[in-house]
């Protein structure tokens, strides 16, 4: 995959690059492995402002048992809507099982939130 430019429909000021991650992601709690992937995907969006860049990892890759939390769901003008999983009662990430149409490549990944997590690239390019 190539990186992608993603536009919010009616807004081209709100828009995203999606682009393959290239080394191995590992995603921990402590010492507890929460996910580990070679095909993860990198989301650098602008909206009012660039945000922080979001690794998204395929949702075959998440090792944690991860619960669903019942009730919480987001709308993103750009993305569509999130549900969220929470590891021993902390919600600490989130997918968008309902993307908009333009946004059906972020379907089936699930990206953490780095001030719960660690999430590190490992190694040479995967």
């Amino acid at each position: 995959m190539a990186t992608t430019t993603i536009r919010s429909p009616g807004n081209e000021a709100h828009f995203m690059h999606v682009k393959p991650v290239s080394q191995r992601v590992r995603v921990r709690m402590g010492e507890q492995i929460l996910a580990d992937s070679t095909g993860a995907i990198r989301i650098m969006e602008t909206g009012k402002e660039p945000y922080d860049p979001v690794i998204y990892v395929p949702e075959g890759d998440v090792e944690a048992p991860l619960e669903p939390v019942d009730g919480k769901s987001t709308h993103c003008p750009l993305k569509g809507d999130a549900s969220y999983f929470a590891l021993d009662g902390d919600v600490i990430a989130w997918t968008y099982d309902r993307p908009l149409e333009v946004s059906q490549l972020l379907k089936g990944h699930v990206a953490f939130y780095p001030n719960k997590v660690t999430v590190e690239e490992i190694g040479v390019e995967a």
